[in-house]
């Protein structure tokens, strides 16, 4: 089947009304936008903080519109704000005093922070793919579940969510009340964008698409109270990075890297990410940090050793720990049974309960203090 276009799309909006002016949402100028990839549609309507509360139905009518028509999979309409007008030129004695000042006050651009109810949220980041962060943040998740704490994890990676597959899900949330209800496994409530779209959907998607998703994935959910969020972060230092540290209050980071010198400038630059938007970096973790042969006993250091120790003593920021590079982990993460749920008397479980132990007790700490996001400053 075809792809819905934008102009059909929005043509069918058409048979909503605006409450306020009683004409179509169209002609009332309050779709900004539509956006189609692959049978994934995000539509954003307009609207102002005054008038937020009277247009989340029309929203809803929207995603219900556009999930009925020919080509769609999946849709959601988001609400954003008229930009305001740009201020007055200041004078020069005015621009003079102004020099150094903040430029915006708080990130958040007013908005209320996300996720009031969770007590702790740590991100599990890295600079760059391919060192096993979420394989990581699952047993990290897991193990702080086997604790006694009452976990969540978001994968807040768009475009290549793992999590389906690590916990064994493969279904779609309930909605009740007009909001999803995170799935269930190994003790923890879970979020994924992958529950929404199948598995080889590529997520073609701008930046504030994934912006806009990440949002609806912490505020349309029903989280509940939450002792620790566990957010699986996206390899890099782009949208969804600033958007967590704009719209959530982050307890704290763990940043993620292999021994190897290539790893370890990347994952610096995820320390130094997150000391700019103001996010404690709890500190590093070595992954694939050595490898031991099952028969033999033999001890090989694939990817060199100790090298996030040492990045952690230059950085000024703790050391958490050393995760064996092991088959078992990668066979029970593909098979969606993770190694600290499937085999908890294990070296590698071990390992994950140590981590999430120290996690935990940097997290509830009183000298923690939680991000409100990023001030941005002009020199």
């Amino acid at each position: 089947m075809a792809d819905a276009s934008s102009d059909a799309l929005r043509n069918a909006l058409r048979a909503i009304k605006d409450p306020a002016s009683g004409r179509d949402i169209v002609t009332a100028g309050l779709v900004e936008g539509i956006e189609v990839r692959g049978g994934l549609v995000q539509a954003t309507l307009l609207t102002d903080r005054a008038h937020a509360a009277a247009m989340e139905p029309v929203r809803r009518e929207a995603e219900a519109v556009l999930m009925q028509q020919p080509g769609v999979t999946n849709a959601t309409a988001i609400l954003t704000a008229h930009k305001a007008p740009p201020p007055a030129a200041p004078s020069r004695a005015a621009a003079g005093r102004d020099h150094g000042r903040a430029a915006q006050g708080g990130a958040q651009g007013g908005k209320a922070l996300l996720l009031p109810e969770v007590k702790a949220i740590v991100a599990v980041a890295s600079g760059k793919g391919g060192v096993g962060k979420s394989t990581v943040a699952v047993n990290l998740a897991v193990s702080l579940a086997q604790q006694g704490h009452k976990v969540g994890l978001l994968d807040a990676d768009i475009y290549g969510p793992s999590l389906p597959r690590m916990v064994g899900l493969n279904r779609k949330p309930q909605v009740r009340d007009d909001k999803m209800i995170p799935l269930q496994a190994w003790g923890l409530s879970c979020m994924s964008i992958g529950f929404l779209v199948d598995e080889e959907t590529p997520m073609i998607w701008r930046g504030p698409m994934v912006m806009g998703a990440l949002e609806q994935m912490m505020g349309q959910v029903e989280w509940g109270p939450l002792d620790i969020m566990v957010v699986d972060m996206p390899p890099g230092t782009g949208d969804a990075q600033l958007t967590m540290a704009q719209r959530v209050a982050l307890t704290g980071a763990v940043i993620v890297s292999t021994p190897q010198d290539i790893a370890l400038i990347d994952a610096r630059r995820g320390v130094r990410m997150f000391e700019k938007t103001k996010v404690p970096v709890l500190g590093l973790v070595e992954n694939m940090s050595f490898y031991c042969c099952p028969n033999c006993g033999h001890r090989a250091d694939i990817f060199g050793h100790g090298g996030a120790r040492t990045e952690a003593a230059r950085l000024g920021t703790e050391f958490l720990g050393e995760i064996p590079l092991l088959l078992d982990i990668r066979s029970a993460s593909d098979a969606g049974t993770p190694i600290a749920a499937s085999a908890p008397a294990g070296e590698a479980a071990k390992a994950y309960a140590s981590l999430a132990a120290r996690v935990w007790e940097k997290v509830s700490g009183a000298a923690v203090v939680r991000s409100g996001g990023p001030r941005i400053v002009i020199d």
